[in-house]
């Protein structure tokens, strides 16, 4: 695990590099493709993370994670609207390859040295496993068009808000804009407190808490994204904080139902993650030019709307194999679950050992009337 992570850190920062001297739009394209491969660090942290970290503290471990990714793309956007307004965009390369190098020294000495977990897995078998859960479970399948849905109407946002704050009415500078990101990275800051809620939670219920959040705030900025900046920074800070604990309560389940193959599992939330990501960018930016800043909200709340729907389609105990339905109760406190799962399970134990107690007595029953047959017949003999 840490020679992976090592390894692909140093081949983002030297693409990097090429991003940052290349005068040829075509190489700039097919180096920005390359890095988009190897960059994938924070994810494979993310499975690394919840391995470590002990069940009840299994949220928490991934909120930090995602925040850290989540500040870092924040951050980068509040510095590059800083270093855009006050010189070249070559200066935000690098700065990129100077993060980049801080990073790779501090992952040598602070990853631990992670064994794999499946040596006898090839690369086409790890393939085929990650198709087949993409296609026979039921809650992966949920939470990732959940995740593609979610991750457009978020980059949309994000992408179409300069267009916003760029135009009337609000003609805001490339600074201005992009200081708009230190509101989203307020909204990051909780994220340890959001694990802690998850970890007390079953994770349906926090992912439920987090669309009606989501829905709200977007329907702040149908509203009056385009009239009041207040609204805007409302919306900004909000849907940080939203859609962190969306993203830790899916995560959360999906890696729950399997250990071994928790990284084959994120790697199907994260491309999902990507999806939207396209989706969001292109589709946000479409609508935006030709229709407007409100038009483009209201697609994206329909889109928070359609996942919202997604979800209740499966209850919060729903079985595994189950696509659909509501049975297991509506229990939300996990600690309460886990309790009733082990009563259940003391139960089931105690009735195999009575059966089983059972089987033995009628056992030595048998041997013993056995036995006194055999005497009889002995002393007739005699």
């Amino acid at each position: 695990m840490s020679p992976l992570v090592l390894l692909l850190i140093f081949a983002s920062t030297v693409l990097t590099i090429g991003l940052a001297i290349t005068p040829n739009l075509r190489a700039f394209e097919a180096i920005c493709f390359l890095i988009g491969v190897v960059n994938v660090t924070p994810q494979i942290l993310l499975t690394l993370a919840s391995d470590l970290a002990p069940p009840e503290r299994r949220a928490s471990a991934l909120s930090m994670v995602v925040s850290g990714l989540m500040f870092g793309v924040l951050i980068a956007r509040v510095l590059a609207g800083v270093i855009g307004n006050f010189n070249t965009w070559r200066i935000v390369y690098y700065m990129a390859i100077g993060v980049q190098c801080f990073v790779l020294a501090g992952a040598y000495f602070i990853l631990p040295d992670y064994p794999a977990k499946n040596h006898d897995l090839t690369y086409f078998k790890i393939m085929f496993s990650m198709a087949k859960y993409a296609v026979t479970e039921p809650l992966v399948v949920q939470s990732a068009l959940v995740n593609i849905a979610s991750s457009a109407c978020y980059t949309a946002f994000w992408v179409t808000l300069t267009f916003l704050l760029g135009g009337p009415p609000y003609y805001y500078s490339t600074l201005n804009i992009g200081l708009f990101g230190l509101v989203g990275m307020l909204g990051v800051l909780v994220g340890p407190l959001i694990g802690r809620v998850v970890d007390r939670l079953v994770p349906w219920y926090a992912t439920l808490v987090a669309m009606i959040m989501l829905l709200a705030f977007q329907a702040v900025q149908a509203a009056a994204g385009g009239i009041s900046v207040a609204a805007v920074i409302i919306v900004c800070f909000g849907l940080d904080v939203a859609r962190q604990m969306q993203q830790v309560s899916l995560t959360t389940a999906v890696l729950s139902l399997s250990t071994a193959a928790a990284a084959r599992l994120n790697a199907i939330l994260i491309l999902s993650l990507f999806i939207g990501q396209v989706m969001g960018s292109s589709v946000g930016t479409d609508v935006f030019v030709q229709h407007g800043w409100r038009a483009c909200a209201l697609v994206m709340l329909a889109l928070y709307g359609f996942q919202l729907v997604l979800h209740l389609l499966r209850g919060p105990h729903c079985p595994r194999t189950h696509w659909f339905g509501w049975a297991g109760g509506f229990e939300a406190r996990k600690s309460v679950v886990k309790a009733r799962d082990s009563e259940e399970g003391g139960e089931t134990v105690t009735e195999v050992n009575q059966t089983d107690s059972a089987l033995q007595m009628e056992k030595k029953l048998e041997e013993g009337l056995m036995d006194q047959t055999a005497s009889l017949d002995t002393s007739n003999d005699a």
